[in-house]
């Protein structure tokens, strides 16, 4: 990876990235809603092919197309970036079924959980030694959920499966040693035939959207790719030039966006029980940014550059 910049001005412009990347992830359930009328696997399907075709210009513009044959030629990678776009392809369907079935406020919890989801499978996957903040952590946002689940007589699924679905993603990303445009690049490859196919065989049998829908649903549709493809290239310009530390913090921004518009604009139902679950979660999370800023500051410099 590109070496960080440590200069006033490469720090500035990397909080600025890195803010607005979350910014985008955070009203992304506004664009979806713009959507509403066309189904979540349909909606899936554009997003994988419009990405598909946006990252095919931006590699073709910044000529790396060389990595691609690396990867392919790579049994194991090839394999890992397999999995990776399984398991994205399975948590982008999800989330935009869920914001478009009025579970905005789920998905929050969903992305809030996810840090401590990752720490988690760290340690049963990777087998991990944990520190007692983090079992902390850990502990609290699990009882953030059981309060949730007893109140309302059912388990959060959907904040379950979207925080397990994308951790699995970012450990698997891990092990893939590419740049997150030219991964997203693979994975949407990978899968890109299948949703052709898919939209040109709901169209054939008359199921499809594209002919029911105004233009102007399927402009915004066709600008799946640029929602998907810019906070990303912004957050891997961001990752050069910023704290890992920075990067911990600002990922809340996201999940608290998207849980005020669940709240105050899509009007979904947040009770005291809501609040309590919430609270256990933020909790937990407090305890382990506190504790990876700790961490951080007794790496040395050197070192955490390269974690960066």
């Amino acid at each position: 990876m590109d070496k960080i910049e440590t200069s006033d001005k490469g720090r500035f412009v990397g909080v600025f990235l890195v803010v607005t990347a979350f910014l985008l992830w955070g009203f992304l359930p506004l664009y979806w809603k713009l959507l509403q009328e066309v189904p979540a696997d349909e909606i899936l399907a554009h997003r994988i092919v419009w990405s598909f075709m946006l990252l095919t210009v931006i590699l073709a513009y910044k000529k790396r197309f060389s990595k691609i044959k690396e990867v392919f030629s790579n049994k194991k990678t090839l394999l890992l970036v397999t999995l990776c776009s399984i398991t994205i392809s399975m948590n982008w369907f999800l989330y935009i079924w869920a914001v478009n079935s009025n579970f905005v406020v789920e998905v929050s919890m969903g992305y809030y959980i996810n840090p401590l989801v990752v720490i988690t499978l760290a340690m049963v996957v990777l087998k991990e030694k944990l520190d007692f903040q983090k079992i902390l952590a850990i502990i609290l946002a699990a009882l953030g959920v059981i309060i949730l689940t007893i109140q309302y007589g059912k388990v959060p699924w959907i904040a379950l499966i979207l925080g397990v679905t994308f951790a699995f993603y970012g450990l698997l990303k891990k092990l893939v040693e590419v740049d997150s445009i030219t991964g997203l690049f693979l994975e949407t490859l990978l899968v890109m035939p299948i949703a052709l196919f898919y939209i040109i065989f709901k169209e054939i049998n008359g199921t499809g959207s594209l002919t029911k829908v105004p233009m102007s649903t399927l402009i915004i549709l066709s600008l799946a790719g640029i929602a998907t493809a810019v906070p990303l290239m912004m957050f891997g310009e961001a990752a050069k030039r910023v704290p890992l530390s920075m990067v911990g913090f600002a990922q809340y921004i996201s999940p608290t966006i998207s849980l005020f518009l669940g709240i105050f604009v899509f009007k979904e139902e947040f009770t005291l029980i809501h609040f309590f679950s919430f609270g256990f979660i933020w909790c937990g999370l407090i305890i382990y940014s506190l504790s990876q800023v700790r961490m951080l500051k007794k790496i040395p410099r050197k070192e955490v550059q390269s974690l960066e």
